[in-house]
Order: C-alpha cells, then sequence, then structure tokens
C-alpha cells in the first residue's frame, strides 16, 4: 500500500472546463484511519471540500465546491492512488456530478512546497 496521504498537497495535471478544479487548485490532504477528507482553493475555486474513505489504493469520496460566480457544485469521486517513479503521489480519479450533468476522468499529482 502506498504511504498515507495525510499533509500531502496535490495539483490537477491539467485544466479541467471553466468554473472548475485547474491547475492553480490546491489539494490540502487529511487521512485517519480509512478516512479521508481534503480542502481545496485556487483557479476558479474559492473554496472546497472532499470527504470519503481509503481502502488501500482505492478512494471513494464526496464533494463540493464553491466557484467564483457564486454557484456550487457537488460531486462523487473514486481514486487510485499511483506511486511515480520519483517518490511522488498521482490520485487517478473518475468523477461524476451530482448536481448537474457531466462526468469524466482526471488526474492530481502531488506537488512539493
Amino acid at each position: 500500500m502506498v504511504r498515507s496521504l495525510d499533509g500531502l498537497i496535490f495539483a490537477p495535471v491539467s485544466d479541467q472546463a471553466p468554473g472548475q478544479v485547474g491547475t492553480r487548485t490546491r489539494f490540502h490532504y487529511h487521512e485517519a484511519d480509512g478516512r479521508i477528507w481534503a480542502e481545496y482553493v485556487g483557479g476558479d475555486i474559492v473554496r472546497g471540500y472532499l470527504v470519503g474513505t481509503r481502502d488501500g489504493d482505492r478512494l471513494d469520496f464526496r464533494y463540493v465546491q464553491l466557484k467564483q460566480d457564486g454557484g456550487t457544485s457537488s460531486g462523487h469521486c473514486a481514486s487510485t492512488v499511483v506511486p511515480l517513479p520519483d517518490g511522488r503521489i498521482r490520485l487517478e480519479e473518475r468523477w461524476e456530478w451530482e448536481s448537474q450533468e457531466g462526468s469524466g476522468t482526471s488526474a492530481v499529482e502531488q506537488i512539493i512546497p
């Protein structure tokens, strides 16, 4: 199993559609006893939160976010934790909106502050 995500910071590897998470968004992860949560902010996102569980290399969580235009959105995501050759971690994500239409895939990678 890949090491704990607690205290790690992640950034998307590419931009999504306007009003969504983008390369300027930063996710600050926490983990304890099979539970995960994170706060995120940056780009078009004023404030976002995610909460869920971890089982081995699989994450399952829900997210909610406030956008710059004042709108809110929420959804569900299932991610796989992948160790990178340089020792960092990548999260490969399959997500779907619950507050609007749409789904897709994305990835975030650990950044070293």
